[in-house]
């Protein structure tokens, strides 16, 4: 299981006082120093943390897995298509949600991203990641449309108030990656992962190859340093997976 680390937060940072620090690409290079396995940002429209100049900097800097998170727009088509990425994670964007909210629904996007987006990505080497909730009829259609790897949205599970509800959104979350794998794709998730629940998911969810991690991490990492912070999710996934 590998870490990639989402450094949208260091962004947001720098973006509030219009500074050039702290520098999402150093803090990238920092992560990866640390062993993270790969580096994850989201290039939105209204450019709220990551800008254009961070992308292609990015792509010259990280060595290991570059996930390119973004709405299925022309114009991230046309810059993710520049920069070729390892990844491209196709994901839902609200212009007043303060973070991604939920899963793409599939029932709508289908058609467009069939018709539009899939093409688009035909033989350039760029894998395609959609990000879903453990629902499978959205699992089936990312499958016919032909999709390398799921990423499973954990907020749900993450942000659940009690236990019993916590348990309900492990199982759909493990039936849901159970389902993925037998597709052929990867099981990748995301989306509210901390130090306290990592190792629930870890230990009840199957099949995953990449835990995405932003604002838990970057936050962490205000109190303990950010490499030391890697280091700590990255000894959670190894006892977890032991």
């Amino acid at each position: 299981m590998k870490l990639l680390v989402n450094i949208d937060h260091i962004a947001t940072l720098r973006n509030a006082r219009g500074e050039n620090y702290p520098d999402p690409v150093t803090a990238a290079s920092v992560c990866e120093q640390a062993g993270a396995s790969g580096i994850v940002f989201h290039l939105r429209s209204d450019r709220r943390h990551i800008i254009d100049e961070d992308v292609y900097r990015l792509k010259k800097s990280v060595k290991g897995i570059l996930d390119f998170e973004m709405a299925a727009t022309q114009e991230m088509i046309k810059i993710c298509l520049d920069i070729h990425p390892h990844l491209c994670t196709l994901v839902p964007e609200g212009r007043e949600e303060l973070t991604t909210e939920g899963g793409l629904n599939m029932n709508v996007v289908y058609s467009d991203f069939a018709e539009r987006v899939f093409p688009a990505f035909k033989d350039t080497g760029i894998g395609i990641s959609l990000f879903l909730d453990p629902i499978a009829r959205d699992i089936e259609l990312a499958h016919k449309l032909g999709a390398n790897a799921v990423e499973l949205h954990t907020g749900r599970f993450a942000n659940a108030l009690d236990p019993e509800a916590g348990r309900l959104e492990l199982d759909r979350l493990a039936a849901a990656a159970i389902m993925i794998h037998e597709a052929g794709m990867q099981v990748n998730a995301g989306h509210g992962l901390n130090q306290k629940n990592l190792p629930l998911l870890i230990r009840h969810v199957p099949h995953i190859q990449e835990i995405s991690i932003g604002h838990a991490l970057v936050s962490d990492a205000l109190y303990d340093g950010l490499g030391s912070t890697v280091r700590k999710y990255l000894q959670l996934i190894d006892t977890g997976l032991k």
